[in-house]
């Protein structure tokens, strides 16, 4: 395997950063195929580590990313302690990162692109970090210390289940955060939980901002203001409805693509944020008779998918095993009027429409620029039903490794009871559970969660 090293260097005086790129199988069915490169991005706290010998005898934490299809944040990695490791993911940040465009470039039809999509889920991210493992760790002499710990946010968390599914004995300890996966062979189960979620945040939403559900169109006097009104979110709606409003790099800002800003929703803030575009925007209305062109930026600064197509191609085929997608969520949130804005405004007009969650919809091949070149791959996946298997019942239920999970009450993206069922399977799993923190709490309360974590794996049962 080749690796290329980069020159190490000191940050904040205190901790040395080696930076390598690992060239790895695309297809570990045909090593001698195609390759691709990983990066990996390692913090040695200097304090911890006097000299080359030491710094070797460090024990390794691998931090997951959640996503799909998102790198890590190079510019926040820290050192959680030891040896810590950050990697990018295949296909995103600095590890042979997949846009739309490489595509194009080398005239790859809709059947290859899907194909090559295919290599991106959680079963590769894994032999991936096998692949990394053994290089790093396979010239220790005692086994013990050439197993590594792993940490995994979210979607990093349904990897290390998948880890400790096929290939446990490479692993020392296992931390997740908002990420233990449902045990299911296809979404639907994931979303018909979700969309229950999705609800309660949007009554949390228009609670918080029942100016956001009216509106005054016409100059009122103030003292009428919350009397004669006109719904805010379906003032909104009306104007996208009517016009042709195209984003600064060529997207759609369609009504869908308007509510799927309800995927903010389960993050630290998400709700207040919503309301200031929702604000902007009404300001802009009133101002302009239209939509300034920085709302528009901020739409599109706002939602990551045509940065990150990965997210969007492959959200709902993480989930799968055998079966296929089918447009999970769109089959499943047909079913419920208050997310369809056709039914919604032949209400009356104190029925608010619902935003939408974290959903993977048809027209949003449409709506984003740099995903229309995807359409084709993307409908051929949501049909796809050559799936392999992601985890092992029978071996997580025999799970010796340790399993530390943050579990989030609250948690829109990753359903609290599903987490329930399938903890309920994997062998030796203690969680600690809060009400206190979102999906996202392990970036607005990292230390607090980590910590917590950290004591839960050295408590001894009483």
């Amino acid at each position: 395997m080749e690796v290329t090293q980069l020159e190490p260097y000191i940050l904040k005086g205190s901790i040395k950063v080696i930076d390598r790129f690992f060239s790895v199988p695309l297809d570990y069915a045909k090593p001698d195929g195609q390759l691709i490169r990983i990066f990996v991005r390692n913090l040695i706290p200097l304090g911890e580590a006097k000299g080359s010998t030491a710094e070797s005898d460090l024990p390794y934490l691998l931090y997951l990313q959640g996503g799909p299809g998102f790198g890590v944040d190079l510019s926040l990695s820290v050192d959680l302690g030891n040896g810590t490791l950050w990697l990018d993911p295949p296909g995103t940040g600095l590890s042979t990162p997949i846009t739309a465009d490489i595509f194009q470039a080398t005239n790859m039809d809709d059947k290859g692109i899907a194909q090559y999509f295919k290599h991106f889920r959680a079963d590769n991210i894994v032999r991936d970090c096998e692949t990394i493992r053994h290089f790093l760790l396979d010239g220790k002499k005692d086994p013990e210390a050439r197993k590594w710990s792993i940490l995994g946010q979210s979607f990093g968390g349904f990897c290390a289940t998948t880890y400790l599914s096929f290939h446990s004995d490479g692993l020392k300890e296992v931390f997740i955060t908002g990420g233990i996966p449902p045990m299911v062979n296809c979404p639907d189960t994931v979303y018909e939980a979700l969309v229950l979620k999705v609800e309660q945040r949007n009554k949390v939403y228009y609670e918080k901002y029942p100016q956001d559900i009216r509106n005054v169109r016409n100059f009122q006097p103030v003292y009428l203001c919350q009397v004669v009104n006109q719904l805010q979110v379906r003032r909104i709606l009306d104007f996208l409805e009517c016009n042709n409003v195209v984003l600064p790099n060529g997207g759609n800002l369609s009504v869908s693509r308007w509510l799927e800003f309800g995927m903010q929703f389960g993050s630290h803030g998400g709700i207040d944020r919503v309301h200031q575009l929702v604000f902007r925007a009404i300001t802009d209305l009133d101002t302009f008779g239209k939509l300034s062109y920085g709302l528009l930026s901020s739409v599109q600064g706002t939602q990551s998918f045509d940065t990150n197509p990965i997210y969007a191609v492959l959200h709902e085929p993480i989930y799968c095993q055998g079966r296929k997608a089918s447009w999970s969520a769109n089959r499943i949130i047909q079913k419920n009027d208050k997310f369809i804005w056709g039914k919604v405004k032949q209400m009356s007009d104190d029925v608010p429409i619902y935003f939408t969650g974290e959903m993977i919809f048809p027209d949003m091949f449409e709506d984003y620029h740099h995903l229309r070149p995807l359409r084709g791959a993307a409908e051929l996946l949501a049909n796809d039903e050559d799936w392999p298997m992601l985890y092992d019942i029978e071996t997580l239920k025999k799970n010796k490794v340790k399993v530390n999970a943050a579990t989030y009450y609250d948690d829109m993206y990753v359903d609290f009871g599903l987490v329930q069922q399938a903890a309920s399977v994997i062998g030796n799993v203690e969680q600690f559970i809060t009400n206190q923190s979102f999906h996202d709490g392990i970036r607005k309360n990292m230390d607090n969660i980590l910590e917590t974590l950290f004591q839960l794996s050295k408590r001894e049962r009483d």
